[in-house]
């Protein structure tokens, strides 16, 4: 199959990164309220793609150019026929530069300006987020946290100029309150933070809109991140050779179930099977066998007693997944340990992630993809949940650094860091909430990682095909009752576009 390179995915930029674009952009000639215009007219066609039938609209403007922002637009909004109320954090004759020339715009279109009083009410029925943007370094406090708990009060939908407020453009952190945004319209270059993190719970739709700046052609400002793109299937799963035979085809091997713990095994073992590997073999607690027999018999279950077992298994596998249902007791730890003493690359999960915490701290290998949730990976990094959350693209950079390999911090807007860089999953849902979703994805890992010819690319597929077969899932039947074995059905079809 072929390998994937970065130009397949979509860049992802911090909040630095973008002020330096659009510093760049006005030094290379565009005038910086021309492109705040530009900005006001993306974000008024954007408005009206998706409230065509509004005739009223609350504009709420901060004294930054993201409020420039939303002057300029309250002006497109007027001279539409729409009844703007526009409410500024600052008296006009306190701005200054284009946030001044933006509000002054507004005026002469006919627009009024109040300033925010705490027993202000919001009357439009669409609000404008302008208030905060990108430049948020530090919770919200005072008045701006009055006025966005009005805005979540009034229950009216919102539209957010570039991020909502109170959500971090570089890690996704609620920054002590957020604005609930039905849709986010960003700008010049997508922020890194929108994808992940609290931050989907906020956002509602994402619209990008680059403002005719060609972000990547700043060569010496590479994306912070990536993000991946559906395209992406139909460019790894072509059709397959019609002389193709099960050997070239992966044989992945998971290792998992231990006595009393065998469905975990047995979900990954069949996902590995629905996702095209050639042979999929199950080593796990003998008394499972029947089960797996039962559920999946393409799938050859080998009973062990403990990891001596293991060793002619392991020899026979292009990759082994290790983890689901492995439990941390005696036979957990002497699977796991024959399968780190083999070069096969591995996929570990659940229970053997545990154990490299615990029992193998220095262990640190090229050839493996690591899938911890966040409490996984607190316990990996020696830190709490909080600090994990608190900045995701940070935790999986240093779980990478640390351990090698690949590691997919899972969880909403799940992420990849490999030696590519970061890569983010946008897809996925809360249906997928759900336990055994993580044995499915690695399940699904072992296949894709054991056809591609670069295990960091297997891993983006992998996590890619998981999200979207649940995406997939939750349209046809919801999202609550979604179980995990429901998405290998659902994989099978993307995988044959």
């Amino acid at each position: 199959m072929p390998t994937l390179s970065t130009s397949s995915l979509r860049p992802l930029y911090t909040a630095a990164q973008v002020r330096e674009l659009d510093r760049r952009t006005i030094a290379g000639g565009i005038e910086s309220f021309a492109l705040m215009q530009r900005a006001a007219s993306s974000a008024w066609h954007s408005f009206r793609s998706r409230w065509p039938q509004a005739r009223s609209v609350t504009v709420l403007c901060g004294s930054g150019n993201n409020g420039g922002d939303g002057h300029v637009l309250a002006a497109l909004a007027m001279q539409s026929g729409l009844k703007v109320q526009r409410i500024s954090l600052r008296p006009l004759d306190a701005l200054t530069g284009d946030v001044a020339r933006a509000a002054e715009l507004a005026s002469a279109a006919g627009v009024g300006l109040d300033e925010w009083q705490p027993n202000t009410t919001l009357v439009g029925e669409v609000i404008v987020d302008a208030l905060l943007g990108t430049g948020l370094s530090g919770d919200v406090t005072g008045e701006i946290k009055q006025l966005m708990e009005a805005i979540n009060a009034s229950h009216q939908p919102v539209l957010a100029l570039d991020i909502p407020s109170g959500i971090s453009a570089d890690t996704g952190a609620v920054m002590g309150l957020a604005v609930d945004a039905a849709c986010t319209v960003t700008f010049i270059g997508d922020k890194i933070g929108l994808h992940t993190g609290d931050a989907p719970a906020y956002t509602g739709e994402i619209d990008f809109r680059p403002l005719g700046v060609k972000a990547q052609a700043f060569f010496d400002i590479p994306p912070s991140a990536w993000r991946l793109d559906d395209g992406l299937l139909e460019e790894f799963f072509a059709p397959r050779s019609r002389i193709s035979h099960k050997g070239e085809l992966g044989h992945v091997v998971v290792m998992g179930g231990a006595p009393g713990f065998g469905g975990a095994a047995l979900l990954a073992s069949q996902a590995a099977a629905r996702l095209g590997a050639g042979k999929v073999s199950l080593a796990t607690a003998a008394e499972h066998v029947t089960a797996s027999l039962m559920r999946c018999p393409e799938v050859m279950a080998h009973g062990l007693r403990g990891g001596a077992d293991a060793g002619q298994l392991t020899s026979q596998a292009d990759v082994i997944v290790v983890g689901p249902g492995l439990g941390q007791g005696a036979w957990g730890q002497a699977i796991l340990q024959s399968a780190l003493q083999t070069d096969v690359p591995l996929i570990v999960d659940a229970d053997a992630l545990n154990l490299l915490a615990s029992r193998w701290p220095d262990v640190r290998r090229d050839n493996w993809v690591l899938t911890p949730h966040p409490g996984e990976a607190a316990r990996l990094l020696g830190c709490s949940v909080a600090d994990i959350q608190a900045d995701r693209p940070a935790a999986a950079r240093a779980l990478q650094r640390a351990r090698g390999g690949v590691v997919i911090l899972k969880g909403a807007g799940s992420l990849v860091a490999g030696p590519s860089g970061l890569v983010i999953c946008p897809y996925g849902n809360p249906g997928m909430a759900s336990g055994g979703m993580g044995d499915v994805l690695s399940g699904m890992l072992g296949t894709l990682v054991a056809q591609s010819d670069n295990i960091e690319r297997g891993a983006w597929l992998g996590v890619m095909v998981h999200a979207q077969a649940g995406d997939e899932a939750a349209k046809t039947t919801g999202e609550r009752g979604l179980l995990a074995s429901d998405l290998a059905s659902y994989a099978r079809v993307l995988i044959n576009p």
